[in-house]
């Protein structure tokens, strides 16, 4: 029997359905780090980012075992469809539910800190990454959604139309707006400096 990594999706499916749980877990590996930054991108919050994580492979073995999975070849655009309605839902409660600001506006847990940061962690929040960061959140929602699938989830034109029900013109459309804008806003940081 051939290696469980070389298997496509589908046969990886195939073969969790029938009881291999190894096949699982080889599709998990496959593509938790495109799924979870999917997620984290979107939340912008690591802890809620591995608990929707977690929620998004819950529903997917759920779906598998009940029979219910019909995107056969399409598994990660499935579980990414999977992961985006779940931040969805995760917004829509949060808007709910009240939340604690500090004076600054900003969420009380975003300030408190509960660990020591790695130097990894404090590499990651370099400047530049900073400010690339704060430019993607001044962009309208559609060009957003579009720019983190494409350069974080590195998701094809096809799969961000299919994951966000629009069309490959509008995706590349929201894109290329999205960009406009982001150099837009550089110019103007440059002649602010």
């Amino acid at each position: 029997m051939k290696c469980l990594i070389q298997l496509n999706d589908q046969q990886l499916v195939h073969l969790y359905i029938d009881g291999n749980t190894d096949a699982l877990s080889t599709l998990v590996n496959r593509y938790k780090e495109r799924i979870y930054t999917s997620i984290y991108l979107l939340v912008k919050d690591k802890y809620m980012a591995e608990d929707l994580f977690q929620e998004v492979f819950i529903r997917i073995i759920d779906t598998l075992r009940s029979g219910r999975y019909t995107d056969e070849g399409k598994f990660l655009s499935w579980a990414l469809r999977i992961a985006h309605n779940m931040c969805v839902d995760h917004f829509r409660k949060v808007k709910r539910g009240p939340s604690i600001k500090t004076s600054d506006d900003r969420d009380i847990f975003e300030v408190l800190n509960f660990s020591e940061p790695s130097a990894e962690t404090r590499m990651m929040q370099s400047q530049s990454h900073d400010r690339v960061r704060k430019m993607i959140d001044k962009l309208p929602e559609d060009q957003r959604e579009v720019i983190i699938l494409r350069h974080y989830a590195d998701l094809s034109f096809k799969e961000i139309a299919d994951l966000t029900k629009c069309s490959i013109n509008t995706a590349l459309g929201r894109m290329r707006y999205g960009l406009i804008n982001m150099r837009k806003m550089m110019t103007e940081n440059q002649i602010a400096l």
